[in-house]
């Protein structure tokens, strides 16, 4: 018989339990990455839309932009 004893048994529960412990954490990191990659890409366009409004003198263009990139600051904490 194939049949495996208590310690056994416990033994692979915490070791599947550390598996999943583990998967958690390395979903939680990528996804703190990828926020992490879209705030930067997001501040990048919006820099460049703010650099282009005071280039072109477009105050009201430049306020709007620059709320955008407060409430980023904020939404992100930076």
């Amino acid at each position: 018989m194939n049949e495996k004893s208590y310690t056994e048994l416990m033994k692979l529960g915490a070791m599947k339990r550390n598996r999943l412990k583990e998967n958690y954490v390395q979903d939680l990191y990528i996804e703190m990455l990828l926020s992490e990659i879209q705030l930067t890409v997001e501040k990048e366009k919006l820099l460049r839309k703010i650099d282009a409004a005071i280039d072109g003198r477009d105050k009201k263009s430049f306020l709007h932009l620059s709320g955008q990139l407060r409430e980023i600051n904020k939404r992100f904490g930076t």
